[in-house]
Formats: C-alpha cells, structure tokens, sequence
C-alpha cells in the first residue's frame, strides 16, 4: 500500500505519528498487505513537495505527535488549541505553517527550563553526537534561514553563503540556541519514527522509503557540499538544473530546478555523501525506491537560465560504478529503481546490470496496442507493478477521463464493465507475475480524482490528501477480509 504520513486523519493540522499508525497497520496485517511505502520524509520547503526537502538526512517536524509531548509534560492541551481549528480534511500548509512552528518551539523552550524525564525517545545529547554529521550544518542552516526571514542560502550575506565559513561565523554562535532547538525536533522526530519501525516490524510489515536522487538547491545538503554539485562556488549558483523533456504528464517538459552533480567529484570520493545518504534511509525503512533512476545512466541537462525543460541535453551519469560501490558498502540494501519514463535502450541495461526491479504503471498500459511493455501480459517477474503513483490520478479519476477508446480498450482486456474500476485494477494488480504489487490506499478507497496527491508540473494544491477514520473503518470491515484471500489466491 502506497500512503504518505501526511495524510493521516487526525486534530493537529496535518498526519502525524499517533494513533493513526496502529490503525493503518491493523488494517494491513488484517488485509494480509506487508509491505507500506511511503514518500520522502524529509522536511518540506516552498511547494510542500516531499521531493524538495531541506534536507535529505532530517526528518519532517510536521509529522511529530504534539499529543505525545502533553503526555510527556512538555505542552499543555491548550497549546494545541489553533491547530485543532485547522481543516481534518485536507492540509492547508500555509496555516499549518503559522500554527506548529510556534507550539514546536513552546516544546523546546519547556524542555530547556525544566528537562523532561517524560520522553521516550533516548537522550537528546546521544542523539546529537550520533548525528552530527548531517545534523550540524542542517540546524545550522535552518536557524540561519530563520535569521534571514526565510531567504535562500545564496543570498546571505559572504560570510555565511556556504557552511565552511559560517560554521565559525559569529552569527553562528547567534543563533546557536535556534540550532538547538532545530536538533531538538529532529531528536523527537527520529524518536517517534523508532516507535513507527517497531511497531511494524512486530506485525512484520515493511516499509518501503523513497529517495529522490536530486535534492534541493535551497538545502544544507548543497549549502554544505558545494563541491559535489555543477555550482559556481563563489557565488551558489547553479550552471546546470535538473528536469526532464516534454512527456506524458507536460508538453513543456519538467523543469525541476535542482543542481545536478558533480559525478566526477562523487566517483573521486567512492560516493560516501551518496553512501551515507542510503544509509539514513535505510535507518528508516527496510526497502528504498530510488527515485528517477534513469538519470545514473543518462540525465537531462538544463541551463540554468531556461524557462522549460524543453532546452537540455542528455549528459552521462555514474552508471554501473555507483551500484558497484553501493554494494560493497551496503551489501543487504534493497533497492527499488524507478525506471519510468522515455527510456533509452541503455538505461534498461544498466538496469538489468544492476538486478534492481524496476516499476510498471497499469495507467500507462493502455490507449495502445498490444505491445505495450505495462500490460500485465508484457510484464516482467523482476518489477514492482502499480495502478499508478502518488503522480497519477486515482484509478477511478484518471478511468473517468480517459477517451472512450481507452476506456473500452480497458473493458474489453479485462472483461469487465468498468463499474469497479478501482477494484479491477487492484485484482490485476495483485494477479500480476511482478514479484511486488503496491497500490495506492486511494484506490482501495475507490476515490476519485478529488483525491489526486500531486499533479506534476502544477505549483501548488498538491499533497494535501487526507482520509477520514471512517473511511479507514470501512477498509478494515468490509475489505480486508477480501484482499486477505486475494492475497493468498495469487501468493502475495
């Protein structure tokens, strides 16, 4: 099952780590589904794209149970009084913006004055020596950022443009207690997540993460690492940005904006930045999907100063030396590649090189013919089989507008009069020989496309999706029984 933490039911503005993640893995292991896969968990920036994270170490403060710090004795109820008049139906980012920094900090401060012996979470000292390396410069840039009423790291002043010099700034010292405080949350984030782990893997359910391969331009991961980016050092800017050309989801292609890397920087290196990067993810998840894996053979290069997507072109990646070294670091990693997309003949040898699965959408295998490389009679063992990602549309949204044609292609492969489209895919899905099948808690919902997560291209009212307790009941009572025996008719 494909869901994001964010879209949890629940009082404090956004999804976050409480009772809501019992709930879920109840009806996962009562519905016989052991695998969850989850979108990024970093933390969100302009846009609220889990892809575009400030960093791609920390987690998202968003997700923290505040209820958990009332228990603990560090907010009182009434503090969490203006989140709970925040919509439960969707999330509106920018008032949830205005909302927790503000009760994160009361939390931070109450822990300064009197300690707590309450938490559950380890000791925050520990925390901070296991981290630091990732965790100094990103609280440093974060309460730099903070500083600088939320400016981009390129346009602070010299002396703190990039992580070497500000580290011994003496703004640095300024804001050392905001820093602080940045750590703080990061340690209660890390020790819910702890308690999210445990929790799953006692129902041995997996959870599958996502790592997108680009990050952010304005994050303490460039901010901190210049050098392993196409940066002009002096100044922070970007020569060249990453995206892609014109494809299904624009006609102008994606322009996404994020510096590319330096691979030859990386490869001089043995890929220890990527190395310790795949290793925090996997102390958060069991599996990783790696996002956009095309680009390890070939990426799109954009100039930095185009409008679209449309102007770039294909430059080469690390290829099969970075999955080389990948394994002699981490041996037991599993990976998922997301190799979808125009791709050429040698980003599937790479692939097959690497004996990663890949990913096939069932959206996709249809407005064709019979050669279609997603239709479930073309499919591979070695894959990952979805209806569609967190980027389509419901299965019901994107069935309802498609052409006629498309749509009576559907009917007439499946042999079904499309009335429950959702479900049809959903018992393809799990009939696939694909070794894995994932499928949106969307489409186990049967929504429609009031409920798409993210349109890609399109700026804003994106990964605002929540679901109600009911909805999730209804799941567990009605459907879980038949998704357990579909499960066991098809071996999953």
């Amino acid at each position: 099952m494909l869901l994001h933490p964010t879209s949890f039911p629940g009082n404090q503005g956004i999804g976050v780590l409480d009772e809501s993640v019992d709930r879920l893995l109840e009806f996962l292991s009562a519905a016989g589904i052991r695998n969850w896969q989850i979108c990024p968990l970093g933390p969100t920036g302009y846009g609220d794209s889990p892809y575009q994270c400030f960093s791609a170490f920390a987690g998202n403060p968003y997700l923290i149970d505040l209820q958990a710090l009332v228990r603990a004795g560090l907010l009182a109820d009434v503090d969490l009084a203006t989140l709970q008049e925040l919509p439960r139906d969707h999330v509106d980012f920018g008032w949830l913006y205005v909302t927790k920094w503000p009760v994160l900090f009361r939390a931070y401060q109450n822990f300064k004055a009197r300690g707590c012996a309450g938490l559950p979470y380890g000791d925050f000292g520990r925390f901070q020596s296991e981290h630091s390396a990732w965790l100094e410069p990103y609280t440093l840039f974060l309460a730099l950022k903070d500083h600088f009423k939320g400016q981009p790291w390129w346009e602070w002043p010299a002396e703190v443009r990039f992580f070497a010099q500000a580290r011994t700034s003496p703004l640095a010292k300024a804001v050392a207690a905001r820093a602080e405080a940045h750590a703080f949350f990061q340690y209660l984030f890390f020790g819910q997540w702890r308690q999210v782990r445990a929790k799953a893997r006692a129902l041995n359910i997996e959870i599958i993460g996502d790592a997108p391969i680009f990050v952010a331009r304005d994050s303490a991961d460039v901010w901190s690492n210049p050098r392993l980016f196409q940066l002009d050092t002096k100044t922070g800017a970007p020569l060249f940005v990453a995206g892609v050309p014109p494809d299904y989801f624009s006609a102008d292609g994606q322009l996404w904006g994020n510096p590319l890397y330096a691979w030859e920087v990386h490869h001089a290196e043995n890929y220890a930045w990527w190395i310790d990067r795949l290793r925090a993810n996997f102390d958060l998840c069991d599996i990783v999907r790696i996002d956009h894996f095309r680009a390890f053979d070939t990426y799109w290069s954009i100039p930095a100063s185009a409008k679209t997507a449309k102007i770039g072109e294909w430059k080469q990646g690390p290829g099969l030396a970075f999955f080389e070294a990948i394994k002699a670091a981490l041996p037991d990693a599993r990976l998922i590649a997301e190799d979808l997309g125009e791709l050429l003949p040698s980003v599937l040898e790479l692939r097959n090189a690497t004996g990663l699965p890949g990913m096939t959408i069932l959206q996709f295998a249809f407005g064709g013919d019979a050669a279609n490389l997603y239709l479930p009679h073309n499919l591979r063992h070695n894959s990952v089989v979805y209806p569609g990602t967190h980027d389509n549309d419901t299965t019901l949204g994107w069935y309802r507008s498609a052409n006629e044609k498309t749509r009576d292609q559907v009917r007439s492969y499946f042999r079904i009069s499309g009335q429950e489209i959702s479900w049809d895919f959903i018992r393809t899905s799990y009939a696939a020989v694909s070794n894995l099948a994932v499928v949106p808690m969307q489409d186990f919902m049967s929504l429609g496309a009031e409920a798409r997560f993210n349109t890609p291209g399109v700026a804003a009212g994106n990964w605002q999706w929540r679901y109600s307790p009911a909805q999730l009941d209804r799941l567990l009572h009605e459907s879980a029984p038949y998704l357990q025996k579909l499960g066991a008719l098809y071996a999953r």
